[in-house]
């Protein structure tokens, strides 16, 4: 008895367009990601800042924390949590993309974050920390942390996950 084998990267999953165009999502976040990092990796020396307008700068900074330099002051230990935290993130997404590839703004969000959760791991890997550039302030405030476009992806699939459960709950 032949049995038709399921594919990871189908085209027409059950329910939906398949999860090729969230996996290009993905990459297209990973690549901007690491472009903007080597670019600035490769103008900037660690701290050096460009003022780009009165509450913007570029600024290369390091992080080997997690989001906002939380355990940034650690021995290096958070180097490998966080990175498995991030292949144990990638492997969940993708089950729930291949699980939900059909519903369209769930799976942006899902996308985002992996971009974003994927980026932020190869700099762990690669450098033992991730590259920050993005340098937000405010007068009254003071900066906030650094970031990058790994963690803008993360920020605004987040951001667009807790809107599709919303707009799923007021559907009820």
């Amino acid at each position: 008895m032949a049995t038709k084998k399921k594919q990871l990267f189908s085209s027409s999953p059950q329910g939906g367009s398949g999860m090729m165009p969230w996996l290009g999502i993905a990459a297209i976040v990973i690549l901007i990601d690491q472009l903007t990092k080597i670019a600035i990796q490769k103008t900037f020396v660690f701290g050096e800042e460009k003022v780009i307008t009165s509450f913007f700068n570029l600024v290369l900074a390091y992080n080997k924390g997690a989001a906002f330099g939380f355990l940034n002051s650690q021995p290096g230990w958070q180097r490998y949590f966080f990175t498995g935290v991030a292949v144990i993130a990638v492997g969940f997404i993708l089950y729930m993309l291949k699980r939900h590839a059909g519903q369209r703004l769930f799976c942006w969000a899902l996308a985002l974050i992996m971009g974003g959760a994927i980026g932020n791991a190869i700099d762990r890997l690669a450098y033992g920390h991730v590259v920050d550039f993005l340098d937000f302030h405010i007068a009254t405030f003071g900066h906030f942390p650094a970031f990058n476009v790994a963690d803008s992806a993360i920020c605004v699939g987040a951001a667009l996950f807790v809107f599709d459960e919303l707009r799923r709950v007021n559907r009820q």
